[in-house]
């Protein structure tokens, strides 16, 4: 079946006003609005999918610029967008439309920045369950995300557990391992030792070195040394420079194209403090609590969310069914390779009905 981007007339993009929101340190704003992409029929089952971190609301995209799981979301796709309609936000504190630290306080009209509160995986869930009881939505079908967007999945069935029929859990793990929060803490330590990040109150993300090396610390951990070997097989350029040297360059200078850096602290530490099991006991009693079907996902080579971790995560949830995918791309997997994994959502989507 042939898989096509939706056109403009199929795709919704805006922002909506929450109204004041209350964080879980105490904090309150009293101005917050999410942004988001909402695709396919309006009469429509809902489908709610998840970023990751640098990921955003532009999921589906567009013809011209594809979003980021257009190879997973459109007509005859697995999440197929002519049987479901789907909506993605921005999370809270992300930099793509949503409040967070780069936005402006209304009243002094100067960004946040390290003023903004300090966001949770809960906040960012609470945050979008406000957002569609704005936009008049009680009951969704599924809730389904990757890494970051998989940590807010696992939230959703537990702080809204009959919200949704069903929930996808991607590259993702009960809780972020002391592995994940070291490279967390190598990627925050680049970017706040810079000089020019001045607590926050820099320039511009163009003048920080810093930045660049924490996306290039990300970048290795979230593909396989397979698939490094595969693509650059020690291969020099003319420079002199190795290609994955210049690889990893280009990652550097992007990501600070289309990501903010206080924006990027912000959901490492998020990340970091992701556990199901915070306040609830420990995470296997957490995973005991979950009252809708979860099918999580591994991949094959990913440092970061484990499959046996997330072995165990499914057994101890009682409508758990886990998969995991052979790849070479290692957390990455999520992104790609969609006829690998792909008909698998298809499949669970349909038995839900």
């Amino acid at each position: 079946m042939s898989i096509q981007n939706p056109t403009a007339s199929d795709r919704t993009s805006a922002t909506i006003e929450i109204g004041p929101f209350t964080f879980e340190s105490g904090e309150q704003l009293q101005q917050v609005e999410l942004a988001y992409e909402r695709v396919g029929p309006v009469d429509a089952p809902l489908i709610l999918v998840c970023h990751a971190l640098t990921g955003n609301q532009d999921a589906v995209g567009l013809p011209e610029s594809p979003g980021w799981w257009s190879g997973l979301i459109g007509p005859g796709a697995p999440i197929d967008t002519e049987k479901y309609q789907v909506i993605t936000f921005n999370v809270l504190g992300g930099c793509h439309g949503s409040t967070g630290p780069a936005s402006l306080h209304p009243e002094t009209q100067e960004p946040y920045r390290l003023s903004f509160p300090t966001v949770t995986i809960r906040d960012m869930v609470h945050a979008q369950y406000l957002a569609l009881q704005k936009l008049d939505i009680k009951h969704i079908h599924s809730v389904v995300g990757g890494s970051l967007g998989g940590m807010q999945v696992c939230e959703w069935g537990l702080l809204y557990p009959k919200f949704m029929h069903a929930l996808f859990i991607l590259a993702a793990t009960p809780y972020l391992s002391d592995y994940g929060i070291a490279f967390n803490h190598i990627g925050a330590r680049a970017i706040q030792d810079d000089p020019f990040y001045k607590e926050g109150q820099y320039n511009s993300n163009e003048d920080l070195r810093g930045f660049e090396l924490a996306r290039m610390a990300g970048m290795v951990t979230y593909r396989s040394n397979k698939l490094f070997e595969k693509r650059f097989d020690r291969g020099l350029q003319p420079s002199s420079q190795y290609k994955i040297q210049s690889y990893l360059n280009y990652q550097g200078e992007k990501i600070k194209q289309r990501f903010d850096a206080n924006s990027y602290l912000y959901l490492l530490n998020a990340m970091n403090h992701h556990d199901i099991g915070r306040n609830r006991g420990n995470w296997k009693k957490a995973a005991q609590q979950y009252q809708v079907p979860v099918y999580s996902m591994s991949f094959e080579h990913d440092l970061l969310y484990p499959e046996d971790l997330m072995q165990q995560f499914s057994t101890n949830v009682p409508q758990g069914e886990h998969r995991h995918v052979s790849t070479d791309y290692g957390h990455d997997g999520f992104l790609v390779e969609f006829d690998r994994w792909g008909e698998w959502i298809r499949e669970k989507l349909a038995s839900l009905g």
